[in-house]
């Protein structure tokens, strides 16, 4: 296979830029640098963001309604209150991102790893598309739960304990 020159990208370097508020809206950022960039406020709504590097990146109240983040690298990014309906975010890396107050409805995070974020139990997060992982790992947490509610205790004693384990190998915490 031969590659010509007009069939490379060349990856956009926006390492650490203030982009506060920036219209962004169906911007081509398809493997671009923004580690660290702010991106709070911004407007990136139906953005090409896949591969992109925005570990760290302040995407506080950001637009990313219909986003495409596919295999973004989200890693300890702050998205507290950004509106990421309809967003694909498979295969995503959101370990340790802030997703307090997000909007995820019809967010698609089949494959995303959410290790270690703070997800968001609201209503926001209804309507979710998942594969089974984030299933697993709630359902893992909710059965370590020692609830003082005899009825509801009656329920997480169900869950199998195959995900109660699951979640302490990728942890690596002791198994019950």
């Amino acid at each position: 296979m031969e590659i010509k020159k007009k069939d490379i990208k060349p990856r956009a370097d926006l390492y650490c830029a203030d982009l506060y508020e920036a219209n962004l809206q169906r911007a081509d950022l398809q493997g671009a640098d923004l580690q660290g960039a702010d991106l709070s406020g911004a407007d990136l709504s139906g953005a090409d963001l896949r591969d992109a590097d925005l570990r760290y990146a302040d995407l506080r109240d950001a637009n990313l309604q219909k986003a495409n983040l596919q295999r973004a690298d989200l890693h300890g990014a702050d998205l507290r209150g950004a509106d990421l309906q309809g967003a694909d975010l498979r295969d995503a890396d959101l370990r340790y991102a802030d997703l307090r107050d997000a909007n995820l409805h019809g967010a698609d995070l089949h494959g995303a790893n959410l290790d270690f974020s703070c997800f968001p139990l609201w209503c926001g997060s209804f309507n979710i598309k998942d594969d089974g992982r984030l299933i697993k790992q709630l359902l893992g947490h909710i059965a370590r739960i020692n609830c003082t509610d005899k009825e509801l205790q009656k329920w997480i004693n169900k869950i199998p304990k195959k995900y109660k384990n699951d979640i302490c190998k990728r942890h690596k915490i002791e198994e019950v």
